[in-house]
């Protein structure tokens, strides 16, 4: 080949290969806007009810925060986060088998691994930044040891990434700060956005498939547009549905939501000041997310040396045993027609006329005793029966003159249940976990009305709580009243059932009401606040709004 011809060809493949990368770009650059979810993808989701998620990076060493102690630090403390800590961080006791195989066993049906935090620091082989698990001590890929030791267990593979990166940030001479994609500069950002890309691409074609995808630090249209364009099977928790942190879902929702709670209050290892989420905590978080339709995302944090922190590890047992013996009530099932009525709280079988029957509040139920309990808002039918769940209603041990059957009879009052606590789970004769009752083949007694918190209205240095009733169904009248208290804080809120109560007043009609809030509430402080409504079968609460009380 003459070197004319030599020339010509290469140019041919050099054009060829920027043509190819220039319509990559483009392709990857198409908005997001055009791709959701696939709604079967979604129910999938839906169905499995529980899952992990691990924090975990290189700063766990310090038992900081997780990447936010950089935002508003010295160019000394950054640089020296950037290049001092990975020289120390060796992990020598990660066990990515241990951590699926615990996670199993807790009843997760899948494990969310974070492979970059808004650090920078990538727990993957990446060729994109020098600032990852390949250049430390350690030196293996974390993030494949973890998609092999999920997909081994049978775990569905999650990917917590967040396209916020500060050490970029900080490389281009920009503010470490949190920022709106949209407020970057042009310039900056087109070469930001091509960096996620690039990250994500190498995420979503070294590993497999991926299922499960939690975008964190903002919802950057890049990494969603190439994920589903890559891997268009993959599910988009944060980015795509609501995904409440450190609090649950104010309502039953309609649609596939995941509450994300730490079993400690800080997301990333805490080595002193802790504060932990007790099994019987996490199993009441459990149940009320599930009786309101989304899954629980419980996260756990690994010490610098890649082992569980024993303080959080713990409680999982204790979520695991109920688990084990409940899991019935909690995989594949959607929301009753009410989420709970007082401390007794409802789950339903997908296209089933089965209700699981959550009994809480009981920490202190003797084995071997009877309760009788009164449900409004469903009834039975000529073929309803009724079991606790992994007892079978023959013996008590060591109690042979017990009868443990569960009975109901409906009356005009209501479904009336009588269940003994029979099991033996511990060694004593107590176990604090709730009891779920099994009935099938029952209805529902009414559909009660829907509704919903509008947002506060201040009107001459006076606030109104407004709301609205949607839809009467067969009423032609309710009792409605406001609730409203001080927010306690972001991570305060799910210990914290407090409020203040307004009377009770009717309402016929779907416009807006409103009631004149009292004059004793507190300036310069944020209040929350929400609609209950007034049935047969307790009060149901309405969503949650905020208001900040003007001066």
């Amino acid at each position: 080949m003459s070197r004319n011809k030599i020339n010509i060809y290469v140019f041919i493949v050099l054009f060829g290969i920027r043509f190819l990368s220039q319509a990559q770009i483009t392709a990857d650059s198409k908005s997001s806007d055009d791709h959701l979810n696939r709604p079967e993808r979604e129910e999938w989701f839906r169905n499995l009810g529980l899952g992990m998620m691990i924090h975990w990076s290189v700063d766990s060493q310090l038992g900081t925060v997780i990447s936010h102690s950089i935002v508003g630090s010295s160019e000394d403390y950054r640089q020296r986060y950037y290049t001092e800590l990975p020289k120390t961080f060796n992990p020598t006791r990660f066990d990515a088998d241990e951590i699926a195989r615990t996670a199993r066993l807790a009843g997760m049906k899948y494990i969310v691994f974070t492979t970059k935090h808004h650090s920078g620091f990538c727990m993957w082989d990446t060729k994109t930044t020098d600032f990852n698990i390949m250049n430390t001590p350690y030196g293996k890929d974390v993030v494949k040891e973890f998609v092999d030791a999920t997909r081994k267990y049978g775990l569905a593979v999650g990917f917590y990434y967040s396209p916020e990166d500060w050490l970029f940030v900080d490389q281009q001479g920009a503010l470490v700060k949190r920022v709106d994609r949209d407020s970057i500069a042009a310039p900056f950002r087109e070469e930001y956005d091509q960096f996620v890309r690039d990250q994500m691409r190498e995420l979503l074609t070294n590993y497999g498939d991926i299922d499960i995808l939690f975008l964190d630090g903002g919802f950057w249209p890049p990494a969603k547009e190439i994920t589903w364009r890559l891997q268009p099977h993959t599910v988009i928790t944060r980015g795509a549905m609501e995904s409440p942190e450190q609090t649950i879902a104010d309502v039953i929702l309609d649609r596939p939501w995941e509450s994300v709670i730490s079993i400690n209050n800080q997301w990333q290892y805490k080595p002193t000041n802790k504060f932990i989420k007790d099994g019987n905590k996490q199993i009441k978080m459990l149940i009320e997310s599930r009786a309101k339709g989304g899954n629980l995302l419980l996260n756990l944090s690994l010490k610098p040396n890649g082992k569980f922190d024993m303080a959080e590890e713990e409680p999982l047992y204790e979520l695991a045993a109920w688990v084990f013996v409940n899991q019935e009530s909690l995989y594949d099932v959607r929301p009753w027609i009410v989420s709970h009525e007082g401390d007794i709280w409802f789950t339903k079988a997908i296209d089933e006329s089965t209700i699981y029957v959550h009994l809480t509040g009981h920490e202190s139920w003797e084995r071997g005793k009877r309760k009788n309990y009164v449900l409004k808002s469903l009834k039975a039918t000529k073929d309803t029966e009724i079991e606790v769940l992994g007892h079978d209603g023959l013996v008590v041990e060591y109690q042979p003159n017990n009868d443990p059957k569960s009975y109901f009879v409906q009356k005009e009052d209501g479904l009336h249940l009588s269940v003994i606590r029979a099991q033996r789970i511990y060694n004593n004769n107590f176990w604090p976990n709730p009891v779920v009752v099994k009935l099938t083949h029952v209805e529902p007694t009414y559909v009660p009305p829907t509704f919903e918190t509008l947002d506060a209205e201040i009107d001459q240095d006076q606030v109104y709580f407004k709301g609205r009733v949607l839809d009467f169904k067969d009423f032609d009248e309710v009792l409605v009243r406001f609730e409203y208290r001080i927010y306690p804080g972001f991570h305060e809120s799910i210990y914290y059932d407090t409020w203040e109560e307004t009377d009770w007043f009717a309402i016929n009609t779907t416009n807006e009401f409103r009631i004149k809030t009292a004059e004793f509430l507190a300036i310069n402080k944020e209040y929350e606040f929400r609609v209950v409504l007034k049935t047969d079968f307790g009060n149901i609460k309405g969503n949650l709004k905020e208001v900040e009380i003007p001066k």
